[in-house]
């Protein structure tokens, strides 16, 4: 397999921003449960790429659930509700992933509902009377996720990706580790990481573009975009679109 960063990066030279030919790509930053912007969004995509006739590619950067009311919502719309003729291309979030852990490790439960796993759990019908704090609550909540959300909703959160290249970008949630290289990164990085990579201003082998960070405005950076505008709270949901060594922003 061609490696797809060989002979791209050198000391100090930021990268040049391109797409692939022919190619336009649309990439939405974190939803949590915000399905009426995800809506808003998806009919401004179309009116944009209407008269677009190469391909079409959009990309989401995970965090579809938590926070938000509406996250059961948001997860059928995008398995069921694909936009028409467009490449459709799903990244993980760290939210995802400790909806998925949850369902192993109950204990797990302790930390996600302290950053938003309990709007998830009532979008997905699971009821609770008090905090759970207990082992046996966290049990008890853990069984009744398992009994209401769909095979479909956690087949669709275990296949989504780590990351997505094309061009001279590198997709990926939350960022990547600046002391390694792309090729090397770790999914707990990719999903996870913060300060170490957004206080880094030095190039990547890639133009990063992450969410994961909340910002006011789409973040441009030399060497990454981040498209966290904090859609759960400011009710601005952004996206990025590319198309050869362009740059623009649609947002709800």
């Amino acid at each position: 397999m061609k490696n797809p960063f060989k002979n791209l990066f050198k000391s100090n030279v930021q990268v040049i921003p391109y797409c692939p030919p022919n190619t336009r790509i649309y990439c939405i930053g974190d939803i949590h449960g915000r399905d009426d912007l995800l809506q808003q969004l998806h009919k401004k995509i179309l009116e944009h790429a209407k008269q677009y006739t190469g391909t079409k590619t959009i990309i989401y950067l995970g965090d579809y659930i938590d926070r938000g009311e509406h996250s059961k919502l948001v997860i059928e719309s995008l398995i069921s509700k694909p936009l028409p003729n467009f490449q459709s291309i799903y990244l993980r979030g760290n939210h995802e992933q400790t909806l998925l852990d949850f369902l192993i490790e109950p204990e797990v439960g302790r930390s996600w509902f302290n950053y938003g796993g309990l709007q998830t759990l009532v979008s997905y019908g699971v009821r609770y009377s008090k905090i759970p704090t207990s082992k046996q609550d966290l049990q008890q909540l853990q069984n009744e996720l398992r009994e209401r959300i769909s095979p479909e909703h956690i087949n669709f959160m275990e296949n989504t990706r780590l990351f997505y290249i094309a061009g001279s970008y590198y997709f990926v949630h939350a960022g990547v580790n600046p002391r390694i290289t792309l090729d090397k990164q770790t999914p707990d990085e990719q999903l996870w990481i913060r300060d170490a990579f957004i206080q880094h201003t030095k190039p990547f082998e890639k133009i990063i573009v992450h969410g994961h960070t909340i910002t006011n405005e789409p973040d441009f950076q030399p060497n990454r975009i981040g498209l966290d505008t904090g859609a759960y709270i400011s009710g601005k949901l952004s996206c990025l679109v590319l198309e050869n060594e362009t740059q623009q922003v649609i947002q709800s």
